[in-house]
């Protein structure tokens, strides 16, 4: 597969991308916990048995997980803002289909729909990385991966308002609504990325990836109603096994896959989507739990009592607090790297839980488990795309963010399968044949959300040395300061200058880097004074092309050790023109 990039015109970048690409992660977050306020309603305002009803939520999460390393891919090969636009378009369509319907079925589609927005998110991350100078793109991207959280915790007492005071459909129209303002903006304020990769759109291998998925995440959603030991759940499970096997051998054999399991098997990005997995099983667990706590009448001796939107409420501090998080992650990220961030994060999540077990007798005491789940969340998510970003190409963000969300999904979708049968199984009778959640059933979810990120957190650990995991190959700011301060600062890579034949400098010359098997390792920029900076992922030969308007481009080869120390060397453009 042959990572490069066709370089296109600059343009100048609006101080508004960073707002709007977070606004339509926040409007696609949106979809998943639209319904939460009106799901035990479902049943009855759809006309069918709830083992039925539960496909309304359960075709929205099996969508995004197909959509989201889908589209990051298609984002690589095609432009990032195009898909982008591409998803909120068909969420708009999805969001008035469900609007206007209450057949089960034409629910299902539009849910489905809805769900395929959820590429939004490793679009708008990858779009950060390839518009946006380095002093800016942490706290950019931080707050890109933490809308999936803030979108879920502020859509919760909203909906429930919603629900509670209007017709349910009206909670689409106000989804839609938000899709074409999202569109909008977009269209507005978004430039396309110049960034592409060259090879063409793996079809089997997303055919592969999507039946596989769908063959794992089917069984876990629907594995209470089936029974966990029943023979469908487990033979989805293995049919599962084996599609991804194959799909897994098959991607290792074309020229231009899906996906690059050579790069996703790096321990820098290995780790981090295994981290990624439990940080997604803890933050599921609060929104699972605390609405119901607040909502259980107090006649149980436990149950605080409180209304629909009362609940969505004293919850809501989950999604704000991680949304303020991002500023704070970058000041902590800048100065002891992302790994260290991440192990912040799990560990604050680590103490919310310990402290919600003795939390639960009153309404504001779930206010400040809110609060210290928030923060550590947002740290933990602010991390994720930071890591993955500085393991990775250029030309692979999108599909590589892409899987990174969906590592997170699958950490959801187990989350609300373990703690949907924890709760069913520790429910009591509260006569007439009503099963409430009881105190025990809330506190064992607590616990094992603590597990979950103990687990993360040894993942964590197993991350490279900062300086390893957080080289971002990136585009050169088009301050002289930033490129040199890059040029100095980089270690295990080439560093040096691009010259023409006089010796002046040529700004904004793309230098890239190609490893022995002629795949893109990493791309970037020359500065206003010609100084460039790439780090390499291993040691071994490599060749450094560069190209400038006006220029001819030049092929070097060099060799790199792998040890610590920078190859410097300077790039000479020959001093005939070529066509641009």
């Amino acid at each position: 597969m042959t990572h490069t990039t066709t370089p296109q015109p600059a343009r100048r970048t609006s101080a508004a991308v960073v707002p709007v690409l977070a606004f339509a992660g926040i409007v696609v977050a949106v979809m998943q916990t639209l319904l939460v306020p009106v799901i035990k309603d479902l049943p009855k305002l759809l006309g069918t048995a709830p083992s039925n009803a539960t496909w309304v939520l359960t075709s929205t999460l099996l969508a995004g997980a197909v959509a989201t390393p889908i589209m990051g891919r298609l984002g690589d090969l095609y432009g990032k803002r195009r898909m982008l636009l591409m998803s909120l378009s068909v969420m708009v369509v999805g969001s008035l289909i469900a609007g206007f319907t209450s057949d089960l079925l034409v629910m299902i589609a539009g849910r489905a729909l809805q769900g395929f927005a959820m590429g939004a998110i490793p679009l708008g991350i990858g779009l950060m990385r390839d518009m946006l100078p380095r002093e800016k793109l942490g706290s950019a991207m931080a707050l890109m991966s933490s809308s999936i959280g803030v979108g879920g915790g502020l859509a919760l007492p909203l909906a429930a308002l919603v629900a509670q005071h209007a017709d349910w459909h009206s909670l689409f129209f106000l989804a839609a609504g938000l899709g074409v303002v999202s569109i909008v903006l977009t269209l507005v304020a978004v430039p396309e990325s110049p960034m592409r990769a060259k090879g063409t759109f793996d079809v089997l291998g997303a055919i592969g990836l999507s039946a596989g998925l769908v063959l794992f995440l089917l069984p876990i959603t629907k594995g209470s109603d089936w029974g966990w030991t029943s023979g469908t759940t487990l033979g989805l499970f293995g049919a599962s096994a084996v599609v991804l096997v194959l799909w897994g051998v098959m991607e290792l054999r074309v020229q231009a896959p899906l996906v690059d399991l050579r790069t996703t098997v790096r321990r820098s990005v290995l780790f981090t989507n295994l981290a990624s997995i439990m940080v997604g099983v803890s933050f599921y667990v609060v929104s699972l739990v605390l609405p119901q706590l607040l909502q259980l009448p107090t006649a149980t001796g436990y149950g605080l009592g409180r209304s629909m939107v009362v609940a969505g409420l004293c919850v809501a501090p989950l999604g704000l607090t991680m949304m303020f998080t991002a500023p704070v992650y970058a000041r902590i990220s800048a100065k002891y790297g992302p790994k260290v961030t991440l192990i912040i994060g799990m560990l604050i999540i680590g103490i919310g839980y310990g402290a919600g077990l003795g939390l639960m007798s009153a309404a504001w005491q779930t206010i400040v488990i809110s609060v210290i789940l928030g923060a550590g969340i947002g740290l933990a998510y602010s991390s994720l795309p930071a890591l993955i970003v500085g393991s990775v190409p250029a030309s692979e963000t999108g599909a590589a963010n892409g899987l990174n969300t969906l590592m997170r999904s699958i950490g959801t979708s187990v989350s609300s399968a373990v703690i949907g049968m924890v709760l069913a199984n520790t429910a009591a009778d509260a006569g007439g044949g009503v099963a409430l959640p009881t105190m025990h059933g809330f506190r064992l979810s607590f616990l094992i959300a603590t597990g979950a990120v103990g687990i993360g957190l040894v993942m964590a650990l197993f991350l490279p040395r900062q300086r390893q995991a957080t080289k971002p190959q990136l585009r050169a700011s088009s301050a002289e300061d930033a490129a040199l301060e890059r040029a100095q600062e980089i270690l295990g890579g080439f560093r040096g200058r691009v010259l023409d034949t006089d010796g002046a400098p040529v700004a904004r010359a793309k230098v890239t880097l190609i490893d022995r098997r002629g795949r893109q390792a990493g791309a970037t920029l020359s500065g206003e004074d010609g100084s460039y900076a790439l780090a390499v992922p291993a040691q071994g030969a490599y060749v450094l092309a560069a190209r400038a308007a006006g220029h001819g481009p030049l092929a070097s080869s060099a060799t790199h050790s792998g040890d610590d120390r920078p190859v410097d060397l300077d790039l000479a453009l020959p001093a005939e023109t070529v066509p641009a």
